[in-house]
């Protein structure tokens, strides 16, 4: 008969089996415990004792789970991720007695539409939180997997890695932008009219780093797009936009429609399938967090009352 090895496990050595597989550093993992690291290295050894396994071994880098660690890890923290909320359920959570800095990366398609309504929404319900809205950067992902950034708000990312949940808050729409006195004379685009423009598009890391999404649909369309000026700024698209002939393809969520010397032209994409999901992004082990849930409801709500 196989041993049971959960009739004598002490429940609080997975709880610190699942941080150090998170965090596979025993200082992090001591701190987020609230223990010593001693405490730490002494419950790792029981779980060694327990598993006849090593669970996770040394490096330069910090520590490397081992195979029997990383199965254990896929079935037990989907696990424990219950246990909490279910413990938890009863506990009203309120917003008001948060009180720590709150950081959420936002796409500079999207931030700057809602960065006032979003700023405004969070100090109306979290008054004791310090608010930062970053602009989506390349070390962004990264952060975000470390919990250095708690929150994000971007497009689908297809490299993103495991730890990762993307969950759909809405559709976007995209609208192409040229100065109010521009001699295009129609209020719309056909896709296949953009290689009549000068084009500029705005750079969203993990997004459009190397190709923006109307380079990628001219080509699919078998044109080749005539991009003169790209950059991370929206002020900086939106001036040299103001000043010359060029088109910017942008979100409606840049608000940019009543924008003074600027007029939109709605793009019509024939029957080119373009995927524009807004989602929020988050550290799978946050996915029953009652913050991150929280901001996800607060978020969405923002995103729906802004949809143009």
């Amino acid at each position: 008969m196989a041993k049971d090895l959960f009739a004598n496990l002490d429940l609080n050595l997975l709880r610190t089996f699942i941080i150090l597989n998170q965090e596979r550093n025993m200082r992090k993992a001591a701190e987020r415990l609230f223990v010593s690291q001693p405490a730490v290295s002494k419950a790792l050894q029981r779980l060694r004792d327990h598993f006849d396994d090593e669970l996770f071994v040394k490096t330069h880098h910090g520590l490397r789970a081992t195979e029997k660690a990383n199965q254990l890890a896929e079935y037990i923290a989907p696990l424990m991720d219950e246990l909490a909320c279910a413990v938890n359920h009863t506990n009203e959570f309120d917003p008001a007695e948060l009180d720590m800095t709150l950081k959420i990366a936002i796409s500079p398609f999207i931030l700057s539409g809602i960065a006032k309504d979003l700023f405004n929404a969070i100090r109306r319900e979290a008054p004791n939180v310090q608010v930062q809205l970053l602009n989506w950067s390349k070390s962004t992902i990264q952060d975000i997997v470390n919990d250095d950034i708690q929150f994000g708000l971007n497009y689908s990312i297809g490299h993103a890695p495991k730890e990762l949940l993307q969950k759909r808050i809405i559709e976007d729409s995209f609208k192409g932008y040229v100065r109010a006195d521009h001699p295009y004379p129609r209020d719309f685009i056909e896709i296949d009219d953009g290689v009549e423009f000068e084009i500029a598009t705005l750079i969203a890391a993990d997004w459009n780093s190397n190709q923006s999404l109307s380079e990628k649909i001219m080509r699919m369309r078998g044109h080749e797009p005539n991009i003169v000026f790209r950059s991370e700024l929206p002020s900086a698209v939106i001036d040299v936009v103001k000043n010359s002939d060029i088109m910017f393809p942008g979100s409606s969520y840049l608000n940019l429609d009543t924008h003074p010397g600027l007029r939109s032209l709605d793009i019509y994409f024939g029957k080119v399938t373009i995927d524009t999901e807004i989602n929020a992004i988050y550290h799978h082990k946050n996915r029953n967090s009652a913050t991150t849930l929280w901001l996800y409801k607060l978020i969405k709500q923002i995103l729906i009352n802004n949809n143009p």
